[in-house]
């Protein structure tokens, strides 16, 4: 799985996620030094695993990110919900007309991935 960040936009990075013939559009908190709870997490090769949150339900978790913990990709629309993880989405929207990009159909994107993807794997998250 190969997540390639394409574009900083007002508070937040923007990418797009690729498995396979899957594809979706990423959103992440802007790059503050890995700053915890406050910053996407540096790029690098992780392992993933499939993790059922209390907190954000079905997500991979992705493990040993430098500084950091608990960094997933679950559902969520907005830089809000995020505390450093992706969420996915199938379009980019201001859903919330805040002037800062959302993703769209969350929850649905997600589930696709998570039907597709093996139990542990490989991301590779670049630039």
């Amino acid at each position: 799985m190969i997540l390639l960040r394409t574009m900083q936009a007002r508070g937040c990075t923007i990418g797009f996620l690729e498995y396979e013939d899957f594809s979706c559009f990423t959103l992440e908190l802007p790059w503050l030094m890995n700053k915890e709870s406050q910053s996407c997490i540096p790029q690098g090769m992780y392992t993933y695993r499939k993790h059922d949150s209390a907190k954000n339900g079905p997500c991979l978790m992705l493990d040993k990110v430098p500084g950091r913990s608990w960094i997933q990709i679950h559902s969520g629309n907005y830089t809000h919900q995020i505390e450093g993880c992706i969420l996915p989405g199938d379009s980019l929207k201001d859903i919330n007309q805040d002037g800062i990009p959302d993703v769209a159909n969350s929850r649905r994107t997600l589930i696709k991935l998570l039907n597709l993807v093996p139990e542990v794997g490989k991301m590779l998250i670049l630039r």
